[in-house]
């Protein structure tokens, strides 16, 4: 009586664990889908910031692409030449010219600056003071200072001072994450050797701008005519760029009467090379 009601039971049970695990192990074995070991050495090369500037959803699946799709090995921006040079390695590939870029904040009107409108008691960051009347400051597109930016910045190339956000080109890497956080759209990537920058984002007309701002562009248009290459050129009051045209002498920055424009200083990061010299 006991071995029918304990112990045929507890083999049957067994008998199926035992079958289940071999079957499990079967399929593991049939239904197992070969990997490539490159993929592995690719991501262990790769800075697994998934900031995603590359195009694919994080590292990982451009390491997948890359070796499944032959996507080109010089997309990691934040990797830099070295990371580029060592999949290239790995990949028996030749080696490319990886375009390094560099965020810029377009917004220079600090607390010395602009004005305000009112004290933020809330929340301090930036998303939450952007939500109540579009922030304090007097500039409804100007930078809310509250760091949402250096916060996801994983270089530490990010920095609040005088509330206004600034980056330390000697840091950046071009990942562009501070881009993702700002709520206002006022940081942007360029190319690294393109250093003058329209730092405003107003399309205020220029007596509003004025103002409210001593740094803000006020649409005087001394820029365009000042510049020799037609790189300069106005849209919604504000001052603009054509980089295709830049030869970056500056001129445009030198005779900007706020500084609205301003010729950034270049400090090279370790992993990117010197650019070519500019012909004028």
């Amino acid at each position: 009586m006991l071995l029918v009601a304990y112990i045929v039971p507890a083999s049957i049970f067994l008998g199926l664990g035992l079958f289940a695990g071999g079957l499990l192990t079967f399929a593991s074995k049939f239904f197992e889908v070969k990997t490539d070991p490159r993929i592995d050495s690719i991501i262990g090369v790769l800075p697994q910031i998934n900031c995603g500037v590359c195009g694919y959803a994080g590292c990982a699946d451009y390491a997948g692409a890359i070796v499944k799709d032959g996507s080109p090995a010089n997309l990691c921006k934040p990797g830099g030449t070295d990371c580029m040079e060592e999949i290239s390695a790995l990949m028996g590939i030749p080696v490319q010219k990886v375009e390094s870029q560099v965020a810029v904040v377009h917004c220079n009107g600090d607390e010395n600056a602009m004005s305000s409108k009112y004290i933020f008691h809330g929340k301090q960051t930036c998303v939450a003071a952007d939500r109540f009347y579009e922030g304090s400051k007097a500039c409804n597109y100007g930078c809310l200072g509250f760091g949402d930016c250096a916060a996801v910045c994983s270089y530490g190339a990010v920095i609040i001072r005088d509330g206004l956000a600034r980056i330390d080109k000697s840091k950046c890497v071009g990942c562009g994450i501070c881009v993702k956080a700002c709520p206002k759209n006022l940081i942007a990537m360029r190319d690294l050797y393109h250093h003058i920058d329209v730092c405003c984002s107003s399309i205020e007309p220029g007596r509003v701008v004025r103002s409210i701002c001593k740094s803000g562009c006020i649409s005087c248009k001394i820029c365009v005519k000042k510049c020799k290459t037609g790189a300069m050129y106005f849209s919604d009051n504000l001052a603009k760029i054509d980089y295709s045209k830049c030869d970056a002498c500056g001129d445009c920055a030198d005779a900007c009467p706020t500084k609205a424009i301003r010729k950034c200083d270049i400090i090279y990061n370790a992993t990117i090379a010197p650019p070519p010299a500019i012909k004028h």
